[in-house]
């Protein structure tokens, strides 16, 4: 074979061989500049060097999530013991009110204690410090629970005795043991009552 043909035989596969390897890069694009293959990077990332970096990066992810949980359990306790201060100083403030307007009253019981008056002198006076101490009361919003003449209420009243009566209703307070308050719509203490059962309502 002349040294013309055989040139001529190189030509044509060569001219084969480019058109292979641009069908080849038509269909897998080469990757950008400074970009490692993936099977570069997983290999990479087997080695000892890779794994020590993976290591690394996740432990300083778990530090940086374990500090900020730390904080978080911090920043919870301080406003905790915080709204405990602000409470119990609340209460306290809310006592010293209440007791310094009842010194009053306790100064006019001494006061009474200390008379030389007669019985009736000294019954009076109890009635004016008791008065004064409904006065404060209201001033606190506390107020009497409603009972002689009211019908009976379990919510409100407390049953001591119930004493047959015909000539009223059944079930209704006709006297007060011992006085019930409440505090706006709280209930304090019930009242402490007697109340009359008519047998005629009863039976019927």
């Amino acid at each position: 074979m002349t040294k013309n043909a055989t040139d001529e035989t190189h030509k044509t596969e060569d001219a084969k061989t480019e058109g292979q390897t641009a069908r080849f890069n038509d269909i897998l694009p080469e990757p950008p500049p400074g970009a490692k293959p993936a099977a570069v990077a997983e290999a990479a990332a087997e080695t000892p060097t890779g794994q020590n970096e993976e290591y690394e990066r996740l432990r300083a992810e778990r530090d940086g999530l374990f500090e900020r949980l730390a904080r978080l359990q911090a920043e919870f306790d301080n406003a905790r013991k915080r709204e405990q201060r602000e409470r119990a100083d609340y209460r306290a403030f809310a006592v010293a009110d209440a007791v310094e307007q009842f010194l009053p009253v306790l100064d006019n019981f001494k006061l009474a204690l200390d008379s030389k008056g007669t019985a009736e002198q000294l019954r009076t006076g109890v009635e004016l410090i008791a008065k004064q101490m409904d006065e404060v009361l209201r001033g606190l919003n506390v107020t009497p629970v409603e009972t002689v003449g009211q019908p009976f209420d379990p919510r409100l009243h407390e049953a001591l005795e119930s004493v047959e009566r015909t000539d009223l209703p059944d079930h209704q307070v006709i006297d007060e043991i011992r006085r019930g308050y409440r505090i706006k719509e709280r209930l304090l203490r019930p009242a402490l009552v007697r109340i009359s059962v008519n047998p005629n309502v009863s039976e019927a």
